[in-house]
Formats: C-alpha cells, sequence, structure tokens
C-alpha cells in the first residue's frame, strides 16, 4: 500500500496532502483538534475519503511510534 500523505514541491509548495488532492494533513488534525467530527471533516472536503483519513492517521502513528 503506498503512502496516503505526500510531499511534492509542485503541490502546494511541499506542504503534506493526501494523495492525489491539494489537501493539507494537516486540515484533518485541525479538524480534530477543534472538536469536529472525521464526518464533518470528510464533508468539508469530498476529494478525501474516509479510507484516506484512516491510512493518514495510521502513517503519523507509526511516525510518532517509530520516534518514541
Amino acid at each position: 500500500m503506498s503512502p496516503v500523505i505526500v510531499r511534492d514541491p509542485e503541490v502546494m509548495h511541499g506542504v503534506p496532502v493526501f494523495r492525489g488532492t491539494r489537501v493539507p494533513v494537516q486540515n484533518l488534525f485541525d479538524y480534530l483538534e477543534g472538536g469536529e467530527t472525521l464526518e464533518q471533516f470528510l464533508d468539508g472536503y469530498p476529494t478525501v475519503t474516509r479510507d484516506m483519513t484512516i491510512q493518514a492517521l495510521e502513517e503519523a502513528k507509526q511516525l510518532l511510534l517509530a520516534r518514541a
């Protein structure tokens, strides 16, 4: 399975985004930190799927655990 979080200097100046979109992954964290639900995030960003968000959270978790 290829990563869902990608960085490309040609897309959003290299900000990490969901693969195939221009939606920064930071937006997901901002929604969740602000008390919004995953459903509200998905409603606001229809190009991002539920599976993509779950995979992004898993990727972030693995990075965090690898650094601990």
